[in-house]
């Protein structure tokens, strides 16, 4: 089984409008509301392509009975530890750009954390868990260590989708897949990366610091994949991005999903590049039929052939 684990879910609150102006009434075109948080993207992808997990973190008051109502709709049967306080609710503003309002989120208690951590105890080596996101303000800093070194106990293969310190700290657990995208890997190390070859470069840093597999994306410039034997290419289909929103996760599911079906990390690059997109293409989550559409797009290349 699949668990994912969403620290700070949200209701993501998705207004469309025209040229929205500061200190003035604006009136939106269209709305959508939809359960919000890296690790619940993830398992609602996994879900279309007929993958179950099981979403965990940390939900409360209506907005998390929400949360917990429109996955069971789905069919995803979440497991998440309820706190007194309310979910956050973000508000995604979608114009000529995208402007984003993140709240902060509920309190997570000690004793809350604790039953998270009961819960990953749990697991064993033929699970996986997902760790996705940031870590709320009244976390300690050391949260996704702590879980990793439970994975590690029991043996159970992890993947981190986080920035900066937070993925650096769990490379000595030798996460299985890991997914920076340019501007957070060059951040890691204080560079700037413009250009696949560039990311293969740093992506290979990470390897030897002891991640298992690493997929870089480079937004419209294409994707990296490398592990340990192989380095690829992939451009990424042309197409009209509406929202950003979820397509990162949605290609860590991607990827997932054909791996798990293929057991060969190429076909799960290609499949994750072409979810990654799909998501960017659509308001909301990509579809199975919207990925196999795009999938014959994603051109796939081993980054020595290239070289030479």
């Amino acid at each position: 089984m699949i668990f994912t684990v969403t620290l700070n879910p949200s209701v993501d609150y998705i207004v469309q409008l025209d040229n929205p102006q500061l200190g003035k009434l604006n009136r939106s075109n269209h709305e959508d509301k939809f359960p919000g948080g890296k690790g619940i993207n993830v398992s609602r992808v996994l879900k279309r392509m007929g993958v179950d997990s099981k979403p965990l973190g940390f939900i409360g008051g209506f907005t998390g009975q929400y949360i917990e109502d429109y996955l069971l709709q789905e069919e995803i049967v979440p497991d998440f530890v309820k706190v007194r306080e309310d979910t956050r609710i973000n508000i995604k503003l979608k114009s000529e750009t995208e402007t984003e309002i993140n709240a902060k989120g509920p309190q997570i208690s000690a004793a809350d954390f604790q039953t998270l951590k009961d819960k990953i105890k749990q697991l064993t080596a033929q699970d996986m868990l997902v760790l996705a996101g940031s870590i709320p303000a009244t976390l300690p800093a050391s949260t996704y260590e702590e879980l990793v070194q439970l994975c590690a106990e029991n043996g159970t293969n992890f993947i981190v989708d986080a920035e900066g310190e937070l993925l650096t700290k769990v490379l000595a657990y030798h996460p299985f897949l890991i997914k920076p995208n340019h501007h957070e890997l060059g951040e890691i190390f204080e560079t700037q990366i413009t250009t696949c070859e560039q990311a293969i470069a740093y992506g290979r840093k990470l390897i030897e610091q002891g991640a298992q597999n690493v997929i870089v994306s480079l937004a419209g410039d294409g994707a990296v994949f490398i592990n340990k034997e192989i380095s690829l290419i992939a451009n990424v289909p042309s197409g009209e991005v509406k929202s950003s929103v979820g397509a990162g996760d949605s290609m860590v599911a991607g990827f997932l999903a054909k791996y798990a079906e293929t057991n060969d990390v190429k076909l799960a690059f290609q499949y994750s590049v072409a979810s990654g997109s799909a998501t960017a293409f659509s308001i909301g989550l990509c579809s199975p039929e919207e990925v196999e559409q795009l999938q014959e797009f994603v051109k796939i290349q081993q980054y020595e052939e290239r070289a030479r």
